[in-house]
């Protein structure tokens, strides 16, 4: 950035001007301030999640579809926007019907694939067939030679487990080097996994336990739909579960994969390949479309030794039985129904879901991976102008100058330090809204009434277009979310920030609030990612992307001090049954994200308040503008799980639950305090020595 950041009233002023109507969507009960859904008998400074939803999340225990895991405020915008996206679905398919959509066209692509999605009877009709061909070369490997020259045929239309690669217990694919972030290398980590995350392999309490058994279970019933018998399908999937305990107990934890340095071990293929005698992986690259690499990245150098040894130690007949499990599980949503309802079974015992979705939703899901970006063009022609994208715009830049004006004052930062976080911060690439240039899918065939089919040409041709870009430069101009998506990110190879058209909505943002209601929401998500960009793992990496120490070793310890602070605290929260902990270590950049998100979008509503005077600071609801900011945070995050949900969720999800979002940082923010007149000793006040002092 060549213009110096603003004084921080003019910044104040800016973003506040730049707080204007987004969208012309209004969602439903845009009221902040809700009474009936408070629970104002628990005191705020008490547990301000509870003051803040308590009736809501009482009202609404009951309330969950059968169809859903859970019922919350970022819910109903997802099925707002899916609606809207799913109708731009059914406009193609109807186009496609009356012969208006040109053939080939993207919008003739869309309504094809979509209809054949959604036709099931056909889909019925062939029940296992799309497989077959997977299954027949499983069949034919008669060594551990033959299985790892079929490892770059078996990608698999489903993808194979948790990490990807197809079936194969391992994810190979092209990546930013961390440390060059302008060159496409190969990236090589675990996968193969088929139940939700590593540690489910070994808890002993009894839900893991019994999940455990479920998954056996699960995967006998599947592989006796391919034919096999009930005796050898028993006997198969308690191997099956062995083989990926084996593949798990060689996987390092999440938790210790957090510092980008433990999961940067940058060799050349050959040196790879010594490292796994049995795999020569320059055959492999050149068998998936990657011949220009030269170099990988081996994020668990460990985890392919001990994958190595098992190639050999463990008897060919295991692994044809792991393969044929994962081709059929990854297969199953392009399968007949009976794939179908077990795969929905399994999903029942790990997400309490009650009710299949309908068909459409599922198309839905599918048709985006496979088009998405020409979905999202046609759903943002149809919600948002390029006047309030350029207004989304303003609001961003502003906050982050409001940041780089917070990043000066911290009284904990050397100069040095300050210097270097400054320069990173301005040089943030903003992504807004939706990319500049689409992507074309004119390489993609798609046939009518070929789902399977359809399926297989998608994969195929997205990864085509990811090993064409090996040796590459890589281009940071492409985005990795579409619009309709309610979500945002940092990408610390990119050294950017990235804000979906779908969140650029109620309640995230409301054209109808005052302004503390829109910092507490969108200002306040804008500074979460921002503030990735210096959490434990995004402040590792510099202006350009690049992994490197660019901390003064004081400073580096002072916040690691303040990072381990906030461990201890979210390890100290709980949910479901009270003995079921938070992972803190595991949720650590989201926390200080949070913390650091909440903070900065405070500090800019105060100042843009000042320059407003007095009158911007009247009660609203009975309540002051900075009680609001934080009300506008607690709605955001209400929900109502099913407990098998929030399970899966604090074992496999960077973020923790909605009520530790809420409680957590604000209990270690003095602006919370001095806003609800808490004192030293309330539950929402954090004792001064325990508290993380980041921002």
């Amino acid at each position: 950035m060549k213009n110096l950041p603003l004084r921080l009233a003019a910044i104040a002023a800016a973003v506040a001007a730049s707080l204007v109507p987004l969208v012309a969507h209004a969602q439903q009960d845009t009221k902040l301030v809700n009474k009936a859904y408070m629970d104002t008998t628990c005191a705020a400074c008490t547990d301000f999640y509870e003051f803040a939803n308590g009736n809501w999340i009482k009202t609404h225990q009951d309330a969950i579809p059968a169809d859903r895991t859970s019922i919350s405020s970022f819910g109903t915008l997802g099925d707002h926007n899916t609606e809207v996206a799913h109708k731009v679905l059914q406009d193609d398919s109807a186009a496609v019907k009356s012969g208006k959509a040109k053939p080939g066209s993207e919008q003739w692509k869309i309504g094809t694939y979509y209809t054949s999605c959604m036709d099931t009877t056909a889909i019925d009709a062939l029940g296992s067939k799309p497989i077959q061909p997977t299954l027949d070369r499983i069949a034919a490997i008669q060594s551990s030679a033959d299985l790892v020259a079929a490892f770059p045929k078996l990608r698999g239309a489903g993808g194979g487990g948790r990490g990807g690669g197809g079936l194969t217990p391992f994810g190979v694919r092209p990546s930013a080097d961390p440390k060059n972030s302008n060159e496409t290398i190969v990236s090589a980590g675990p996968g193969g996994l088929g139940l939700p995350e590593r540690e489910y392999y070994f808890r002993t309490d009894p839900r893991s336990v019994s999940i455990r058994e479920q998954y056996v279970a699960h995967v006998a019933r599947t592989l006796q739909l391919i034919g096999e018998s009930g005796e050898q399908a028993s006997s198969d999937a308690s191997t099956i579960m062995a083989l990926e305990t084996s593949l798990a107990r060689a996987e390092k934890p999440r938790s210790q994969m957090r510092d980008p340095n433990a999961s940067y071990h940058k060799m050349t293929i050959a040196d790879f390949s010594a490292i796994t005698p049995h795999i020569d992986w320059q055959t492999y690259l050149n068998a998936m479309g990657g011949k220009a690499a030269t170099m990988v990245n081996v994020t668990q150098p460990d985890f392919f030794k001990a994958l190595d040894s098992l190639i050999t130690s463990v008897p060919v007949a295991d692994w044809k039985a792991y393969l044929r499990w994962h081709a059929a599980s990854g297969a199953s949503s392009m399968l007949g129904l009976a794939f179908r309802n077990e795969a929905f079974r399994w999903q029942q015992a790990t997400s309490g879901v009650q009710q299949e979705p309908p068909r459409w939703r599922a198309c839905y899901a599918a048709t985006n991976g496979a088009l998405g970006w020409a979905v999202g063009h046609e759903y943002v022609t149809r919600t948002f102008t390029p006047a309030a994208r350029e207004r989304a715009r303003v609001m961003v830049d502003n906050l982050v100058n409001a940041l780089n004006e917070r990043i000066q004052q911290l009284d904990w930062m050397s100069a040095a330090t300050k210097k270097e976080a400054s320069t990173k911060l301005m040089a943030y690439m903003r992504k807004v809204a939706y990319p500049d240039t689409w992507r074309s899918y004119a390489g993609l065939t798609v046939k009518p009434g070929e789902y399977a089919a359809n399926v297989e040409a998608s994969g195929d041709f997205e990864s085509r277009r990811s090993w064409d870009r090996v040796g590459k430069p890589v281009d940071k101009t492409e985005w990795s979310m579409t619009p309709p998506t309610v979500n945002a990110s940092y990408s610390p190879s990119l050294n950017q920030i990235q804000f979906p058209a779908g969140i650029l909505e109620p309640p995230f943002f409301d054209p109808n609030a005052d302004d503390a209601v829109n910092y507490g929401g969108l200002g306040a998500v804008i500074g979460h990612e921002m503030s990735h960009g210096f959490d434990d793992q995004g402040r590792q990496f510099d202006s350009k992307g690049n992994l490197r120490d660019w901390w003064t070793a004081e400073d580096a310890a002072k916040y690691k001090v303040n990072a381990q602070k906030m461990i201890d605290q979210y390890n100290s929260y709980t949910v479901i049954d009270n003995a079921t902990h938070v992972n803190g270590q595991a949720t650590l950049g989201e926390n200080i994200g949070d913390f650091g998100g909440l903070t900065v979008a405070y500090y800019a509503m105060e100042k843009a308040l000042d320059k407003k005077g007095p009158s911007a600071r009247k009660k609203i609801d009975g309540y002051t503008p900075e009680q609001r900011f934080f009300l506008s945070w607690a709605r955001i995050w209400r929900e109502v799980q099913r407990p098998q949900a929030e399970l899966q969720q604090v074992n496999t999800n960077p973020h923790s639950p909605g009520k530790w979002r809420v409680n957590g940082p604000l209990s270690i923010m003095p602006e919370f305090a001095k806003a609800w007149g808490c004192k030293e000793g309330d539950p929402m006040v954090r004792p001064d020595s325990l508290r993380a002092r980041i921002w």
